[in-house]
């Protein structure tokens, strides 16, 4: 019988194919471990960079992972980054304890074919316990919202702000969904500018646009604005250029006279077309062939008294013009009144050491939200974006599907119990591998009660005799250091979160323990 050459054999085989094995198994055990510690992490990146974090995703992204099936760990970490956004770790931490265990049955003799098969019933039958462990919650309820979100900061680097961050994350996304499609929430309708200076606590959701730029100032072009008409342009207020790279020789200066007032002409005539229609704020999308706009056209645009804000980025085009329900503008021809977005105010903001343009009371606004997120260093303001970004994905988890659980492992000690009973109803080698499927899943409270300080085994041994009595939403309260019903104390998460987790982990070793060979090809 061929046993996995990925997971390695039992320890009485003295062969050189057991070295190689071992040390496959050694890196798949350091990957594991690394992401399963689950405390904060510094990686310090090639080129200097350092990022502080606890985000399953992040770190095993950062990770210069070489052995195969480590990086399928790394790719199943992004997995459930895209299917939920939270629970990278905790996927990557269930996968670990999975292949421990395929481990010791392995080493029993059973084929990996049995294995697959039984871990499969497993996840199918998890699924099915979870679900009827979950709360239906409505969109209206915005306190169930709030405390799942909560949740989710709970175990980040900005846990403190997570009385401001939660209710931010919930109003965000609400205010994005779209009625006529209640169920799908697209996350890039929702930026998130990072602007240093100041602490978390002056984080704020914005009605409207921020760029982290400020108005340009050439020839004292205003830098407020009431009542704006705004055009966003794709093309350059520069004088043209030839097709290809061309040398003009002037011998004479009135030749030169004659370009340079051509180049006037050409300028000042754009601009009265941008003038006619009314508009009094330009935003001006970066360009790389030529340059966008140059010194002159900066004079005559602040002559005309239009707001100039220039080096807009190409791709963040769309969202601008679907927040100011107005349509970019190719080509000069085309600069119409209709193509205009209407706002009441756009004006330059100072901020810490640099200055913001903010636009609000936008007219007809699209389903847009900006989030200003502000800190006192790059480290910290990186990990309150991501941290925020987790809270959006569970909201938006909450509003594809519509059911919450209790978080701080009762979910899994639940399982672990009902899958073992389970298991003992089964015949033969099947109940084998699901009691030990269920004896898996006690990581996760494990691994949080190591990371709380606690004793991990009384903990969960408290666990399963409270679940065993009934009490199945009891789990560890970390901040009281002790086990507690989990639902009343608002530590809840959606079921998306668990049931992505659970089957995603089953998918991935699944597909580990078939593989029997790794072959390199050079």
């Amino acid at each position: 019988m061929a046993s996995p050459a990925v997971i390695s054999q039992p320890r009485s085989s003295k062969t050189e194919s057991y070295v190689d094995n071992k040390r496959k198994e050694d890196i798949r055990q350091a990957n594991i471990t690394a992401a399963r510690a689950g405390m904060d992490k510094m990686i310090s990146t090639a080129n200097g960079e350092v990022i502080i974090t606890n985000d399953g995703a992040t770190i095993l992204n950062k990770m210069e992972v070489l052995q195969p099936a480590a990086k399928m760990l790394v790719e199943l970490s992004k997995s459930q980054d895209a299917a939920a956004g939270d629970g990278t770790t905790t996927v990557v931490v269930i996968a670990g304890a999975l292949l421990k265990q395929c481990q010791v049955l392995l080493s029993h003799g059973i084929h990996p074919t049995v294995i697959s098969d039984s871990l499969h019933k497993a996840s199918t039958k998890a699924v099915d316990v979870l679900t009827a462990m979950a709360v239906p919650v409505e969109l209206t309820d915005r306190d169930s919202l709030v405390k799942s979100a909560s949740t989710s900061l709970n175990s980040k680097v900005v846990s403190q702000y997570s009385t401001l961050l939660a209710p931010m994350a919930v109003d965000a996304v609400l205010s994005v969904v779209d009625p006529a499609k209640p169920e799908i929430v697209d996350l890039r309708d929702i930026r998130i500018v990072k602007k240093l200076g100041g602490t978390v606590d002056d984080t704020e959701m914005v009605k409207g646009l921020v760029f982290d730029k400020k108005a340009s100032h050439a020839a004292g072009g205003p830098t407020r604005m009431e009542n704006a008409k705004i055009a966003v342009i794709q093309f350059q207020i520069s004088p043209p250029k030839t097709d290809i790279e061309q040398s003009i020789v002037v011998s004479d200066y009135t030749q030169m006279d004659r370009i340079l007032k051509e180049e006037r002409n050409y300028i000042l005539g754009m601009i009265k077309k941008i003038k006619a229609t009314g508009c009094n704020v330009l935003l001006i999308q970066k360009s790389i062939l030529r340059d966008a706009v140059t010194d002159l056209s900066l004079h005559y645009l602040a002559k005309a008294k239009i707001l100039v804000i220039k080096d807009v980025e190409r791709d963040e085009i769309e969202f601008i013009t679907k927040t100011l329900n107005c349509l970019p503008i190719a080509n000069i021809e085309h600069f119409r009144a209709e193509k205009l977005g209407y706002a009441d105010m756009v004006e330059e903001v100072s901020l810490g050491d640099g200055k913001i343009v903010k636009i609000t009371g936008i007219q007809n606004m699209g389903r847009t939200t900006t989030v200003l997120v502000r800190g006192s260093n790059q480290l910290v303001l990186d990990e309150a974006e991501r941290s925020l970004h987790d809270a959006l994905c569970v909201v938006r988890c909450l509003v594809s599907k519509r059911f919450l659980i209790a978080g701080g492992g009762a979910p899994e000690i639940e399982l672990s119990r009902q899958l073992g009973a389970w298991a003992k109803v089964l015949q033969g080698m099947e109940g084998y591998c699901v009691k030990s499927f269920a004896e898996a899943l006690e990581v996760v409270p494990y691994t949080l009660a190591e990371n709380a300080g606690l004793n991990p085994i009384s903990i969960v041994t408290e666990l399963r005799n409270r679940h065993a009595q009934g009490e199945i939403n009891t789990g560890i309260n970390v901040r009281k250091g002790q086990i507690t019903n989990i639902l009343e104390e608002n530590v809840v998460q959606p079921l998306l979160v668990s049931t992505s987790a659970i089957t995603l982990a089953t998918e991935c070793v699944r597909m580990i323990l078939k593989i029997d060979d790794i072959v390199t090809v050079r």
